[in-house]
């Protein structure tokens, strides 16, 4: 079985079987930011994924019923976060709990970097240009 997420704005869908996926040591096991580093997909995270900022903040538009329901600690953080939803989550502590469905999650247009993690310069959403 995988649960199929479609990450916004990049428009882009992985399939992910959480039983065979390895754990990447950034967020909870299963959570959006450690699905986002097995696949490549870049979520900012300037506390290494340990809930002590709001910058992994994501938005749920489909599928908040295959995770975990948020504790007491990201909810605390989440009330620091721009631009705070009544679906917004942490994506290094919202984690998918469901091994199958479809989940549609959004990072929010403020929190999209120019500068990706391996020094290349890209603008998350915006399609490569090849040279």
């Amino acid at each position: 079985m995988a649960v199929k997420i479609t990450w916004l704005p990049m428009n882009k869908t992985i399939e992910v079987d959480l039983d065979s996926m390895p754990y990447k040591e950034h967020g909870k096991p299963h959570s959006f930011l450690d699905v986002a580093k097995n696949f490549g997909i870049h979520l900012e995270h300037a506390c290494g994924g340990n809930c002590a900022c709001t910058t992994c903040h994501v938005v749920l538009k489909k599928g908040e019923e295959l995770l975990s329901e948020m504790d007491d600690d990201e909810a605390d953080r989440l009330d620091m976060a721009a631009d705070l939803t009544l679906h917004s989550r942490l994506g290094c502590q919202a984690v998918i709990e469901k091994n199958e469905g479809e989940i549609t999650v959004e990072i929010p247009a403020w929190n999209r970097n120019y500068v990706g993690e391996g020094g290349e310069a890209e603008l998350a959403g915006a399609e490569k240009k090849d040279d």
